[in-house]
């Protein structure tokens, strides 16, 4: 995502709410070698009087719906990586979520361990992150259901991700866990009192509701009707905050460069898996659309597939994107694609090979998800807890 706008129009809803939008960056860019990149987050003054980003708190997680790609990769779990040294982390798989729309329950229970493994083999420490499956941690359900008393229907209605989906499955046909899905969403983030939530453009709708509905609670249960409930009083829920990469975190289609690299794409053209061979990434980005115009620039709106191509050049390289520009300025797309596929073959081969090795040791990485799921719990179980004794329940 090149994303100086990308809360433009949520900076004024955020105001309204009575947050401010402060500007951020990173406190220092320039210990972060393995991206090169820093960070932009939106701060409430509200939640933190005094900021400091010593061990605030990330969450972050991946479905395990098809294959974990490049769009995937350097969009999310490759700036974990830079995260988990500045951050406590927490990084799960949303096996939860992935039931939303029809699924193969043995491609599932698959696909879940494929992508821990994958998480690893990219390089999240787990002496730093907690990795855990969301489906072993029962309070994401606990919460959701609470939550789910307190959201309006109207809102999620007005979901633009539930709009799309619904149409597609049919209207009526589609599940009500569609509709609901968000609530989860919101509860994945509450439950972990996150400070800041790392953010794609077509989940900021979500992070506004988890927001929101944190407020909301707030208001109805928190302060001194908690108090009177023999709870310590004052809000429920932590606000949470967007944490925002500059380069890399919005990957387009190798066939459309205005569409997003999706794994739910019908055609395996549009985006090179993690796992993908060397062959077939080189006859991927060989085939990948591009345009006729003389040389290879970026930001210009005429030529997305440009502009995509360039900037996962510049982060898998590792590169400035002064130095790809001079590097590239004069190239034609024969000489470029050669250079992409080199560049995206090596810095994925390590992922690849410590991957097997992961995958080949079952004990270890059924070990790393039991003790993430245990260390998640531990601070689960305190929210739904509080939340429960807010709300009135016998305890």
């Amino acid at each position: 995502m090149h994303l100086d706008s990308i809360f433009d129009s949520s900076a004024s809803r955020f105001s309204r709410l009575g947050y401010s939008t402060r500007f951020l960056r990173h406190p220092n860019p320039l210990s972060l070698p393995l991206t090169r990149q820093r960070f932009r987050c939106y701060c409430s003054d509200q939640t933190s009087p005094s900021v400091s980003f010593s061990r605030k708190r990330v969450v972050s997680g991946v479905q395990p719906t098809g294959s974990i790609h490049l769009g995937n990769y350097l969009g999310a779990i490759k700036n974990w990586v830079a995260l988990q040294d500045t951050y406590e982390t927490l990084f799960f798989i949303v096996d939860l979520h992935a039931i939303t729309l029809p699924y193969d329950p043995l491609e599932l229970r698959k696909a879940t361990r494929d992508t821990a493994a994958l998480y690893l083999a990219c390089g999240v420490d787990i002496s730093k992150a907690s990795v855990f499956v969301q489906s072993h941690v029962r309070a994401h359900v606990d919460l959701m259901w609470l939550l789910s008393s307190s959201t309006p229907i109207g809102w999620l209605q007005k979901m633009t991700q539930f709009k799309e989906k619904s149409r597609k499955e049919g209207g009526e046909n589609a599940s009500v866990s569609l509709l609901t899905y968000p609530v989860l969403m919101a509860a994945d983030i509450l439950l972990y009192k996150s400070d800041f939530v790392p953010v794609g453009e077509d989940q900021k709708q979500h992070l506004e509701l988890a927001r929101d509905l944190a407020q909301r609670v707030n208001n109805l249960y928190g302060g001194r009707k908690w108090k009177k409930l023999g709870g310590r009083g004052g809000s429920i829920f932590k606000i949470p905050e967007p944490l925002i990469p500059q380069v890399g975190a919005r990957v387009m289609s190798l066939t459309d460069g205005r569409s997003k690299m999706s794994k739910s794409a019908p055609s395996d053209q549009s985006r090179i898996n993690l796992l993908d061979s060397k062959d077939l990434i080189a006859d991927k980005i060989k085939r990948c659309k591009t345009d006729s115009f003389v040389g290879l620039e970026y930001d210009n709106a005429e030529r997305p597939e440009c502009n995509n191509l360039l900037s996962v050049y510049q982060i898998v390289s590792g590169k400035t994107k002064d130095e790809v520009m001079e590097e590239c300025k004069d190239m034609s797309w024969g000489t470029f694609k050669p250079l992409l596929t080199d560049a995206v073959v090596e810095h994925l081969s390590p992922i690849q090979v410590r991957y097997q090795e992961i995958t080949a040791e079952s004990a270890y990485l059924d070990k790393v998800l039991t003790e993430g799921a245990d260390k998640a719990t531990e601070i689960a179980e305190v929210t739904i807890r509080n939340l429960k004794q807010a709300m009135g329940f016998y305890i």
